[in-house]
């Protein structure tokens, strides 16, 4: 079974704060190198997550180039962003396999590749294929592994670590906007896109600073558990490869054969070596490359049995209860975020308040305040006396109060204030990392952390379609905020019930662990 949050140490209540002191395995981890990875994390969500939010501009020329109907055309652009996240689940099996610095080089080629074949676009189709697919994934293999690091590099800044390289998205907007709109005036949307592909080479630059943590530093990961009685025992808990081992994701066969194959072909190759024969060049060159094959097969074995036993094994995911309200909080949440940027527009109009959202947009105002949000919510969440959870529910019951209002509000002013709430509540974003890791454990932060950038990824996928298609039957916005605030709700009270039910179970595992 997978460590719950009474095994962690994670408390939900409102006087904890994650019930661990990590012991800190070598100095790489909250060290130099750390906030390089920062660095690197926060260039990578200017260059994936601020284009795909400024790709307005391109939509526009994309419309008068083919002329197309709206909806057709809008779908290159939801095809790219929900792809980067859909593909979540198996972009962590190539982490599992090659690591997050070999994913991200080769998400950033496929990228800019992706990029610059659409600068040869015939018709709206053969932009689903390159840009929606081609690269939609691209952009999947580099985000992931960005935010996979970040947890594996920082212990005790975790969520201040988190909310300084996303807060990418927010300065790429704006960014990406601008350069988007320059190049489409002066060279032309197909040179302009040849142009951000070239650009996009910088994600492989992004994927080399990547530099792995030694696999003893991830071994000696170790959290020290207070216990909930009140006496002053502790447990220690290793999310390490003891753990993994013993819950049936790696077999020691596995490794013993991985040795086994390894000494055979080592011996094989001295015994040439010291043969002297004419032929030593030639049985070298093969057994040198049945030793690399041999060392790949048994390495791409490990890596899909850490992927598929994390999914479907006796320790996958999914026997986390708390973890799989998660994942449906995960399926309503991001729709309601995005559903502002694409009604707001209109709802400005139908109040004809253009005059004064033109001098200063509401949706500037979200993505503004979004930027301190997430920097401010990481901050107050690494604080000692502080609950990282419970600064998470309060921000997404925020957030649903002001989907639920908005429509209510008919003036500029009121609009505005209600769109800073938004953009502030929304810094949220920047913890869901860290609430991750706390209910699955770092090792497991690839694989856990693909399944909710997938459920977020389905919900910007279907929400804007299924808000315009609410729009269609009722002429009226006010719905499209009402239905998706409810069903936001549903997940928060998903999020609430699951560690109520959790409390009252008794540990099955406490007696057996005492035997033990």
């Amino acid at each position: 079974m997978y460590a719950s949050r009474e095994d962690i140490g994670y408390d939900f209540g409102d006087d904890s704060k994650v019930g661990s002191e990590p012991i800190k395995p070598n100095p790489n981890i909250d060290g130099r190198w750390a906030w390089m990875i920062v660095l690197s994390s926060f260039l990578v969500h200017i260059l994936i997550m601020g284009s795909q939010m400024a790709l307005g501009i391109l939509n526009m020329e994309w419309l008068e180039e083919f002329n197309q109907s709206r909806g057709l055309t809008a779908w290159v652009s939801s095809l790219s962003m929900g792809i980067t996240l859909i593909v979540g689940p198996f972009i962590g099996l190539f982490i599992s396999m090659c690591g997050c610095r070999k994913t991200a080089i080769i998400g950033g080629i496929l990228n800019a590749l992706g990029w610059i074949l659409s600068a040869y676009a015939s018709n709206v189709h053969y932009l689903f294929l390159t840009f929606g697919l081609t690269a939609g994934v691209g952009s999947g293999m580099v985000y992931l592994p960005a935010v996979v690091m970040v947890g594996q590099y920082f212990q005790k800044r975790r969520a201040l670590a988190q909310g300084l390289s996303t807060t990418g998205t927010g300065f790429g907007a704006f960014l990406m906007t601008a350069l988007l709109k320059y190049l489409c005036t002066e060279f032309g949307w197909r040179n302009a896109m040849f142009i951000q592909g070239a650009i996009s080479l910088n994600l492989c630059v992004c994927g080399a600073l990547m530099r792995p943590l030694s696999p003893k530093d991830v071994v000696s990961e170790k959290y020290i558990v207070r216990s909930n009685s009140g006496d002053n025992q502790a447990k220690a808990l290793s999310h390490s490869a003891e753990t993994i081992k013993s819950n049936g994701i790696l077999s020691e066969e596995l490794e013993k054969k991985e040795e086994a194959t390894n000494e055979e072909v080592l011996a094989s190759v001295q015994h040439t070596e010291i043969g002297g024969k004419s032929r030593n060049g030639r049985n070298m060159y093969g057994l040198r490359i049945l030793k690399t094959v041999s060392q790949l097969m048994v390495t791409v074995r490990k890596g899909f049995a850490i992927w598929y036993s994390s999914y479907f094994g006796a320790a996958s995911l999914f026997t986390n209860r708390v973890f799989v309200a998660f994942i449906i909080w995960a399926l309503f949440a991001y729709s309601s975020f995005v559903i502002p940027f694409i009604h707001l527009p209109e709802i400005v109009k139908q109040y004809n308040l253009s005059s004064q959202n033109n001098i200063f947009p509401l949706t500037s105002i979200i993505a503004i305040v979004h930027i301190f949000g997430k920097v401010i919510l990481g901050i107050i969440s690494d604080l000692p006396c502080i609950s990282t959870w419970n600064v998470f529910l309060m921000a997404n019951f925020t957030l649903v109060t002001c989907i639920l209002t908005l429509p209510l509000m008919q003036t500029y002013v009121s609009l505005a204030v209600v769109c800073a709430l938004i953009g502030f509540s929304s810094g949220y974003f920047s913890l869901m990392p860290v609430v991750t890791e706390d209910l699955v454990g770092t090792k497991h932060l690839a694989n856990a952390y693909g399944i909710i950038i997938c459920a977020n990824g389905i919900s910007a996928l279907l929400g804007p379609p299924f808000a315009g298609w609410i729009y269609d039957i009722t002429h009226k916005y006010d719905f499209s905020f009402y239905i998706s605030g409810l069903l936001y709700m549903v997940g928060i009270i998903f999020l609430l019930i699951q560690p109520c039910i959790q409390k009252k179970q008794p540990r099955e595992k406490s007696t057996e662990e005492a035997q033990v």
